[in-house]
């Protein structure tokens, strides 16, 4: 309990620090037929670097859920564990109801809450995207029955959300039939990274938390490799608490694939791998990352290093000419490229060679840098071989 309370205190002195970054917005809609007030979070740096693009996601829930993620968002952020997101609630406290109702004889949205499912769909994702600078990776966040409104997402012939995280679910009774009437598996045909987040909580009645289980062990048996099924069991006797740490967890799952290598991932997917195979995991993994979230961050040096000792020792050494490439073309500033083409040179007796490229990942660095002097001793190393 005191760890949670310590994680909420984070979050709200947290988002004192942001507060200057929000933009208060009323959009009109034609789907409601009035106005509805919107609340965007812009990351910081966003003015300054005016040709990057951000994901975007969307949180329902205004009252409960803004504060708390973009208090995470920020500081997973910061921690280099995701990338910088763009954030955007929508008021539902005065007709919260009726946005998020269904027929409880069939699980069908209601007139309203299709209404405002179209007004996300048309209206607040138009605006988003057309008003800021938004990366292709969009994330729909909700709890409770919100939670529930979202998954109707899913049914779209065009996939245009990325990310499902459903908090604290409460689902519609036909949640499953729903579900098997959206062709889920229509997702793997798509060129892109899905993820459906659910959380079940020992907070929850019995029969809640036998339900959301139904709707975890269903999806999963979907089996698709692009589309990521994140089950979460938290134990707690509080469903606030549950909300609190879920929040966290899908953010860690979510953005996965942005953050460096972890030894989880090094021993799933990377430490079997032939050289040349591992190359192309990592090279495909900054691709992916520019790709879905905007961020080209080069190459991170952590990542360099946990594939190193795979392309130094097995073959011979003879991909270490590859893996230079592959990092001067995620990352040309580097000189770690013209260190391993140079050592690929050197190992194989080609000294001029290898002198050559020591120095021209000398050239790039800077003087002052404290590993300036030890890359200039490879060049010294091999002069007058």
């Amino acid at each position: 309990m005191i760890k949670n309370s310590l994680t909420l205190l984070f979050i709200l002195f947290s988002f004192c620090g942001f507060s200057q970054k929000m933009i208060q917005k009323s959009l009109e809609s034609t789907f409601l037929n009035s106005s509805r007030n919107i609340s965007i979070y812009i990351p910081e740096g966003y003015e300054k670097d005016t040709t990057k693009n951000y994901p975007l996601t969307i949180v329902l829930d205004e009252e409960y859920l803004f504060d708390a993620y973009v208090g995470n968002a920020v500081l997973f952020a910061k921690k280099d564990k995701a990338p910088k997101q763009i954030v955007v609630s929508i008021s539902m406290e005065d007709t919260k109801g009726a946005d998020i109702s269904f027929d409880i004889n069939s699980g069908q949205l209601t007139s309203t809450a299709q209404n405002f499912y179209n007004f996300i769909r048309d209206e607040v994702l138009f605006y988003m995207e057309s008003t800021y600078r938004t990366s292709p990776f969009i994330t729909m966040v909700g709890q409770g029955y919100s939670a529930n409104l979202i998954t109707h997402f899913l049914q779209e012939d065009t996939a245009f959300i990325n990310s499902f995280i459903c908090i604290n679910p409460s689902f519609s009774d036909f949640i499953g039939s729903e579900l098997q009437s959206y062709n889920l598996l229509k997702f793997a045909k798509e060129d892109n990274t899905f993820y459906f987040y659910t959380n079940n909580s020992t907070s929850f009645s019995a029969d809640k938390q036998i339900q959301i289980d139904q709707v975890q062990k269903g999806v999963s048996t979907l089996g698709m490799k692009n589309f990521n099924v994140i089950n979460d069991v938290i134990s707690t006797s509080s469903s606030v608490s549950a909300m609190s740490e879920a929040i966290p967890r899908a953010l860690t799952k979510v953005f996965e694939v942005y953050s460096e290598i972890t030894k989880e991932e090094f021993d799933k997917n990377i430490k079997d791998l032939a050289p040349l195979d591992a190359i192309s995991y990592l090279e495909n993994k900054y691709l992916e990352i520019q790709f879905l979230f905007g961020s080209d961050l080069g190459i991170r040096k952590n990542d360099i290093y946990a594939i190193e000792n795979i392309i130094t020792e097995k073959e011979n050494g003879d991909r270490l000419r590859d893996f230079g490439k592959m990092i001067l073309k995620l990352f040309p500033s580097s000189p770690l490229g013209d260190y391993y083409i140079g050592k690929y040179y050197e190992t194989g007796k080609m000294y001029k060679k290898a002198i050559k490229q020591y120095k021209i990942g000398y050239g790039k660095m800077d003087p002052s840098d404290p590993n300036a002097d030890a890359f200039y001793e490879n060049i010294l190393r091999l002069d007058g071989q």
